[in-house]
């Protein structure tokens, strides 16, 4: 709605991870360099925690964009599953042709089989489960099981989780207790500090084709503030922040633009946006009326 009017090439606070727009901050940079570093180790398992909101997926789609043609990468995105189904998931990411009839231990076999032909190849398996908080325990030990296929110098199948702070607690039950003294590697992500939320904004807006100067300091002061760093937040914030601007006919972002984005997020995110343009005060009648249209219907209403 906003792009033509602040000269963006594209939204630069949108929810979707996009790596185009990927902040190299000290704590991802950092989290980043191990994935690497313990995958080309041929390490087994690796954990990553963070918050709701903390850009892990986005952390998840940059290694996968990053890894080599060493690596074949399976991907699973939504672990919410029983074993069997996440054995039959890993198969299709593998490649493998298999239908709910084949009976588990057949299954096992073929990716065991595959694992070894990848291995032969010169390729390393690596499985990525996001949102891995949401494994249930038969999950956690069908992923325990995978990382039993191994040679005698190498293992077949190495695994990266991707989760929120429950992830650890699911981990500590005593039935789990295995996997977790499996994790090689384990990386706790942090939020943004206040110079981190401002370098992340800049670097958005640049990405998205503006200037700059377009928050001021203090808007930025407040955005921090409002969401303590947490990337989503920031995204929901200035991305409303730039709509009370445009409603205003401003140029620049400023504390009141801000004040009134964190007004219409109260909790975490969500009361109507009808309230937001009621709040857009000194908007005129016409400019709401269009402005209003653009952000129902879109261009050309």
């Amino acid at each position: 709605m906003y792009q033509e009017f602040f000269g963006f090439t594209d939204a630069p606070f949108r929810l979707t991870p996009d790596t185009d727009f990927y902040y190299p901050n000290p704590s991802h940079q950092e989290a980043l360099n191990l994935l690497r570093v313990a995958l080309n180790m041929g390490e087994g398992f690796i954990k990553i925690l963070g918050e709701v909101g903390s850009g892990k997926t986005l952390l998840c789609r940059k290694l996968l964009h990053l890894l080599g043609e060493n690596f074949f990468v399976a991907y699973i995105p939504n672990p919410y599953m029983n074993a069997s189904a996440l054995r039959h998931a890993l198969a299709t990411e593998l490649g493998i042709d298999s239908d709910e009839d084949m009976g588990q231990h057949r299954l096992m076999q073929r990716i065991h089989e595959r694992l070894i032909e990848l291995a032969a190849s010169g390729r390393q398996a690596v499985l990525i489960l996001d949102e891995a908080q949401a494994l249930p325990p038969e999950g956690l030990e069908a992923i325990r099981l995978f990382t039993n296929l191994e040679t005698e110098k190498r293992k077949l199948l190495q695994v990266v989780l991707f989760g929120q702070p429950e992830l650890d607690a699911n981990l500590g039950l005593h039935g789990a207790r295995q996997l977790l003294q499996r994790i090689s590697f384990a990386f706790q992500l942090k939020t943004l500090d206040r110079e981190g939320v401002k370098g992340y904004i800049q670097h958005r807006l640049r990405a998205a084709g503006a200037g700059e100067g377009l928050f001021e300091p203090a808007a930025i002061k407040q955005l921090y503030r409002a969401t303590k760093g947490t990337p989503r937040l920031i995204n929901i914030i200035a991305h409303k922040s730039l709509l009370a601007a445009y409603g205003k006919g401003s140029r620049v972002v400023k504390r009141p633009h801000v004040v009134s984005a964190i007004k219409d997020s109260a909790g975490t995110v969500g009361t109507s946006a009808l309230g937001f343009w009621r709040r857009m005060a000194g908007l005129s009648a016409s400019a709401m009326a269009a402005t209003g249209a653009w952000y129902l219907f879109g261009p050309g209403t």
